[in-house]
């Protein structure tokens, strides 16, 4: 459905446009919905069939494209990796999503787990096949595809996104930062994650090129939105506070970048001042979403006002926000309380786990697990997390993930990880632990332990040694909030 409504629209009112330019390949949307016919095609020779999963291990760049139009085209669900897992974390994706076969980059882990079918994309890649192309499927209510986060107990979650809820994130899009013909859209952050994905389907739906850059750094950048003349991206804060320090910037010739969309981590107020300095015509889109809900929330360029740039805005049509207490029942403006949501983006549940699924939603409303309240206008605030999931760089990290990690170490007793405040990465993985009786540990080896386990955005980048063990409830539970408060005192915690 959703290739009949974005690369098949393109094909059919804009066939001779630039599509695709990456990696030195340029192709029309013509020429990529032919190349893309034949790699479904290969993909049904190989034994693929509809409700199949296909894990994608690759870096941003046009095969990664090529390869989700193709699974999208067939009913394949494709999987994408996070490039950034160890090779345990990329294993426990693959056990859950027991997809039929896997495409990997030679540069990144091999996995363990035995797959039947591979390909090494850069050695052996997927060929096309001219004949015969197999039909499109046309089923709003088929999985997409499975966009991993990480659980509260550490168990990675596969959320399926169905073809209508991106067809719904393509309306929203196009709602807050609309493309045109003309327009020419840059993969800066990573393709695997919610805030990029539903770009690569936006983009030719309204006849606008893409442009790749496998992984970002400032230069590269530049360099792409210089070379394609790019119009439209999404960057984490993290990114945007490198690019406005890039001592080189001025160089660059970046007068076509039109907006700016970024979020997924907390926000400061003082990057938002840089970012206009740098960029004065450049309009910025915050937004608020998650892998299970798609966007749910955004505030506009003429939004950014000094008493608005702590809001995370408004919903667009068609989608529902709301503020309830512990009971789910609405509280009144102002007061703060967990943030619901409802509409076509949000997920039709976790892959094969019926017990979380139905725990994150009740009265059919999606617990965002989120804390906030809504002002008189309608505008969204948030204040703080239900969950002790940190942000850092742009990356969801489960502390639970973290500890149980450092548990499998022989010489820690007790552990607790959550987030301080950081001006680069909006917040730093943090771990405090307690050693068994007698036992010797240095924080160089506690950071080796976890870098080994770990992606490395999950690995602490700060250890404390406590001589007692640690603040707890009267229920034996790590108080956390006792051992981060003075960190964030005087710190405004903004939530992105």
């Amino acid at each position: 459905m959703i290739h009949t409504h974005s690369l098949g629209r393109a094909a059919r009112y804009y066939p001779e446009r630039l599509a695709l330019a990456s990696e030195g390949r340029r192709s029309t949307f013509r020429e990529l919905h032919e190349r893309v016919a034949g790699l479904a095609a290969a993909l049904r020779e190989c034994g693929f069939a509809t409700g199949d999963r296909l894990a994608l291990l690759v870096p941003n760049e046009a095969d990664y494209l090529e390869l989700v139009y193709a699974c999208a085209w067939l009913g394949v669900i494709a999987v994408p990796l996070n490039t950034r897992l160890s090779p345990r974390e990329i294993d426990r994706v693959l056990l859950d999503a027991t997809p039929h076969g896997l495409i990997r980059h030679s540069l990144l882990p091999a996995p363990t787990v035995q797959i039947g079918w591979q390909r090494v994309l850069d050695e052996e890649p997927l060929e096309p096949r001219g004949d015969s192309h197999p039909d499109a499927i046309y089923d709003p209510n088929a999985v997409l595809a499975l966009i991993y986060t990480s659980g509260t107990t550490g168990l990675q979650k596969g959320v399926m996104l169905t073809h209508a809820a991106t067809l719904a994130n393509i309306q929203h899009i196009n709602y807050w930062m609309p493309h045109r013909e003309e327009g020419v859209y840059l993969h800066a952050a990573p393709l695997f994650h919610i805030a990029d994905f539903p770009f690569m389907f936006a983009a030719p739906a309204f006849g606008a090129s893409q442009s790749t850059i496998p992984k970002f750094s400032p230069r590269g950048f530049c360099e792409a939105v210089q070379r394609e003349r790019v119009s439209h991206t999404v960057l984490v804060p993290t990114m945007i506070n490198l690019l406005t320090q890039f001592q080189e910037l001025g160089r660059y010739d970046l007068s076509s970048l039109k907006q700016l969309g970024y979020g997924g981590s907390p926000v400061a107020p003082e990057l938002i001042y840089r970012t206009r300095a740098v960029f004065p015509n450049l309009k910025l889109l915050q937004v608020y979403g998650l892998s299970e809900a798609g966007f749910l929330t955004a505030l506009q360029d003429d939004e950014h006002t000094p008493q608005r740039l702590s809001s995370c805005g408004r919903p667009c049509p068609g989608v529902d926000v709301h503020v309830v207490d512990a009971s789910g029942t609405e509280v009144p403006v102002g007061r703060s309380g967990e943030l619901v949501a409802r509409g076509a983006n949000v997920m039709g549940g976790y892959w094969h786990q019926p017990d979380e699924t139905a725990a994150a939603f009740r009265g059919g409303m999606f617990r965002t697990g989120d804390v906030g309240y809504q002002d008189a206008e309608g505008y969204f605030y948030l204040l703080d997390r239900l969950k002790d999931m940190i942000v850092t760089g742009g990356e969801n990290v489960y502390p639970g993930e973290v500890e149980a990690v450092l548990y499998e170490h022989p010489a820690i007793l007790e552990a607790a990880v959550f987030g301080i405040p950081d001006p680069l990465w909006g917040e730093l993985v943090t771990a405090c632990i307690v050693l068994k009786p007698g036992m010797t540990l240095s924080a160089e080896a506690v950071i080796a332990h976890c870098r080994h386990l770990l992606a490395n955005y999950k690995t602490p980048r700060r250890i404390e040694f406590s001589e007692t063990e640690l603040p707890k409830t009267g229920s034996g539970k790590i108080l956390k909030r006792a051992l981060r408060e003075r960190f964030w005192t005087h710190q405004e915690r903004a939530v992105g």
